[in-house]
């Protein structure tokens, strides 16, 4: 890849990065990597384990609903035509793996970061691509790797919150870490008070402190944004007290005092979540939990079929 990823980057920002929110002008809006016909061509070879489809309920209204479906054999173009004009979103996750030139970007994207922010390194990097509804939201949710979000096509607001209890607690984080129960977390309409909002416009990114609390809306226009994800040593440390924590929690209902990712209580934890988070109890758990309930309709644009009503 040869065009500079990040347009924007002063000194202030290597103090700001981790520590406040930080939002930044890119240029992948301009990629090829990202026109429709890219995206369509690249939605139809998608392996299914890789991505989501997600229909939710309208914005402002006070029922969360949150369900999984199956793009159900359209085109790309279709896919998108149905998002378009429906209340959904499609994730496409670990694409670097489903196209080689989308690792050839993440390699570029990290490679810049580390020119510029002296002493980070980073592993485990992932890119994901989202294609969201005009008004669809993305409930409130917190994400376990360091992450950040890309604006490509059409405008979204994004809320930040602070990384900290109420808004973020211990067990919300364990539940998390098991079961991939982002959305799941308490959220009351007086958060936004304590939160920073950003429109994002196409050409640009934000990125925040590890953990922080977000929800998005889009406005009355189609979405297209990529997500980074990444791990790094302090990172991984604690997702694994997490993993731990929430298996003493939930499978031994003992509720755990500390969350250090140092020490012998660390190391003990270690063992713990690497014997017991690919055990058959944790794999049952995570399959009843996010059932795949509907299909997109293939003779009604925009609209979705209940698997559960076909014969």
């Amino acid at each position: 890849m040869n065009q500079t990823v990040f347009t924007s980057f002063e000194p202030k920002h290597v103090d700001l990065f981790n520590n406040a929110p930080l939002r930044l002008d890119h240029s992948l809006d301009r990629s090829a990597l990202f026109s429709m016909d890219a995206l369509a061509e690249l939605i139809e070879r998608y392996p299914r384990e890789h991505y989501s489809l997600v229909h939710m309920g309208e914005q402002g209204s006070p029922r969360k609903t949150w369900r999984e479906g199956d793009i159900g054999g359209l085109t790309g173009r279709q896919v998108i035509d149905w998002i378009a004009n429906g209340r959904m979103w499609l994730n496409l996750r670990n694409v670097k793996t489903v196209d080689p030139r989308y690792q050839e970007l993440l390699d570029a994207i990290f490679g810049e970061m580390a020119e510029r922010l002296p002493g980070f390194s980073a592993f485990n990097q992932g890119l994901g691509i989202l294609i969201s509804s005009p008004k669809a939201q993305v409930y409130y949710h917190c994400d376990l790797p360091g992450q950040s979000l890309w604006q490509i096509a059409g405008r979204k607001r994004v809320f930040l919150y602070p990384n900290t209890k109420p808004f973020l607690t211990p067990e919300q984080l364990e539940g998390i870490a098991l079961f991939s129960l982002e959305t799941d977390m308490r959220y009351e309409p007086w958060f936004d008070e304590h939160a920073v909002v950003h429109d994002l416009e196409p050409g640009q990114m934000l990125h925040w402190p590890l953990n922080a609390p977000h929800r998005v809306e889009n406005y009355d226009c189609l979405n297209v944004s990529m997500t980074i994800e990444y791990w790094t040593d302090e990172i991984r440390r604690a997702h694994m007290v997490n993993v731990a924590n929430g298996i003493l929690r939930q499978r031994f209902g003992w509720a755990p005092k500390s969350r250090a990712i140092h020490g012998p209580g660390f190391a003990a934890k270690a063992v713990l979540q690497k014997a017991l988070k690919n055990s058959a109890w944790l794999k049952r758990e995570k399959a009843a939990r996010r059932p795949v309930d509907f299909k997109l309709d293939r003779e009604r644009r925009g609209h979705i079929v209940d698997l559960a009503t076909q014969g």
